[in-house]
């Protein structure tokens, strides 16, 4: 479980250097999920059957970390407590921008689903064949 953690964390560290190196526009905790995707779907390539237990570490890592996902909001709850006074005075903006860009957000997801699912159909497949 310690390496799983150790291949999670160097993940996002790399990815945190690679943001700061380069300047791109994303997060390096991004990056490194990236990383970490590319570094799990290639491991066959890579070292066929050696890192299947690097896979089983993360994935217990991963776990543990799910099952108390809840602790995590734990300092983002306390922060908001802190900051009463400005929740006071911007609760409302805040909250509206919050409801606003979450309705924006699952009709840019449902708007790209449906035309992935368009392309990807049988019933497309099946007339772009003929």
């Amino acid at each position: 479980m310690l390496w799983g953690l150790f291949v999670l964390l160097a993940c996002q560290v790399v990815g945190e250097a690679v943001a700061h190196i380069t300047g791109l526009p994303l997060p390096g905790p991004v990056i490194g999920m990236l990383l970490l995707f590319c570094l799990l779907g290639l491991r066959d390539a890579i070292a066929p059957g050696t890192l299947q237990s690097v896979r089983d570490s993360v994935d217990t890592s991963a776990g543990l970390l799910l099952r108390n996902l809840s602790l995590l909001f734990i300092p983002a709850g306390v922060g908001l407590v802190q900051r009463y006074d400005l929740m006071a005075k911007h609760g409302v903006g805040l909250s509206l921008t919050v409801f606003i860009s979450t309705v924006l957000t699952l009709a840019v997801t449902a708007l790209v689903f449906c035309l992935v699912a368009r392309t990807f159909s049988p019933a497309v497949q099946e007339s772009k064949s003929r």
